[in-house]
């Protein structure tokens, strides 16, 4: 059995785990700064801090009999961007000339640094253990839906557009060919010293970058290419954005190139599938767990992800089922296994995703 909810202190050896296998800004191969990012989920999840510093780390937690462990992770930003800490990115320009007296037509592709200050929701930090991939349950993808499910029910606390920073193509060792064509150019940094520099301070960025428009034409061939691709193994990630209503933005990450996808925070497909439902107790009631099929009533299933939460943590608690849909009263049965996992009360609200 698996179950999503809010990160606690005592994952962050199974996430530091995790983290390995991203190593990313959001989700670094680094215990003090997971230890940092824990403690900042608890309290915005109990909102105890200002909503712009808001991040949101949801866990997959597998619930092996005397093994439970995360072995997956997801985040959401509140707001990435402020007057302070904009949000930067290349647009990505083409420009087309042509000469009447040679008879030559050229497209070349421009850089242009651009700068967000009013702040977008941006979701990342999306990792599951290789062991767990490729899974009849789908767990990545029940991993990244948690996230749209979770903005729907607090919508206030989101910003109008979210964006997704994919990874790019990268070399084995995690170097970029794009920032060692470009930015260490204009920093003297290695990769790893400027993304470690920029989750604290992106001030050397507006100081050191160009701000004029960049000719792609002038890089070696074999990086141009890399301008803007999805690396392998995002390319799951591309799809199901794309299926959701996301949209490569031609914008890309200044460091490694990563394409920037763009949606309308109301215009996501799965934030507007969210509806609720009341918990009543099954025809006849039975203990079994939900991957018991006899511990859920007959008749016609859909899958859906099933969340409730609670004013204290864990403060969201959501499993995936596949389960007859509520009735027209709103009441969607739910055996005694099903809510005791997800800690709910015949009654209480329960927030539905089909997934």
């Amino acid at each position: 059995m698996f179950v999503l909810r809010d990160v606690s202190p005592g994952d962050l050896d199974d996430l530091h785990a995790a983290a390995r296998h991203l190593d990313s800004v959001n989700l670094p191969d680094d215990r003090e700064r997971l230890r940092q990012l824990i403690e900042i989920s608890e309290q915005s999840f109990a909102g105890e801090i200002d909503v712009a510093a808001r991040r949101f780390v949801f866990v997959l937690v597998d619930q092996a009999p005397r093994s439970a462990r995360v072995v997956g992770a997801s985040m959401i930003f509140a707001q990435h961007g402020s007057r302070r800490a904009p949000h930067i990115y290349f647009d990505v320009i083409e420009e087309e000339r042509y000469s009447e007296t040679l008879d030559k037509h050229f497209s070349h592709q421009l850089l242009r640094i651009g700068y967000n200050y009013k702040g977008l929701t941006e979701i990342g930090g999306l990792v599951l253990l290789p062991e767990y991939r490729r899974r009849p349950e789908h767990l990545g993808r029940a991993l990244s839906y948690v996230r749209f499910l979770y903005m729907a029910l607090h919508r206030r606390l989101f910003c109008g557009e979210v964006v997704s920073e994919l990874m790019p193509p990268l070399e084995p060792d995690g170097t970029s060919l794009l920032w060692e064509s470009l930015g260490r150019r204009f920093t003297g940094l290695s990769y790893q010293e400027a993304d470690r520099l920029s989750h604290q301070n992106k001030e050397f960025i507006r100081a050191l970058f160009p701000q004029d428009p960049l000719y792609v034409t002038l890089l070696p061939p074999h990086v141009q290419e890399l301008v803007g691709q999805v690396g392998p193994k995002t390319k799951g990630v591309e799809k199901m954005l794309r299926e959701i209503g996301f949209e490569y933005s031609r914008r890309i990450d200044p460091f490694d190139g990563g394409p920037h996808f763009h949606a309308l925070t109301d215009e996501i497909t799965l934030v507007g599938a969210v509806t609720h439902a009341r918990v009543v107790a099954p025809a006849v009631e039975q203990e079994q767990a939900q991957d018991d099929p006899a511990a859920l009533e007959s008749g016609p299933r859909r899958s859906y992800l099933v969340a409730r939460e609670s004013s204290s943590a864990p403060y969201f608690l959501a499993m995936k089922l596949d389960t007859p849909p509520p009735d027209n009263d709103g009441r969607l049965a739910l055996p005694r296994g099903v809510r005791e996992v997800l800690r709910a009360s015949l009654g209480d609200d329960l927030a539905l995703l089909p997934s």
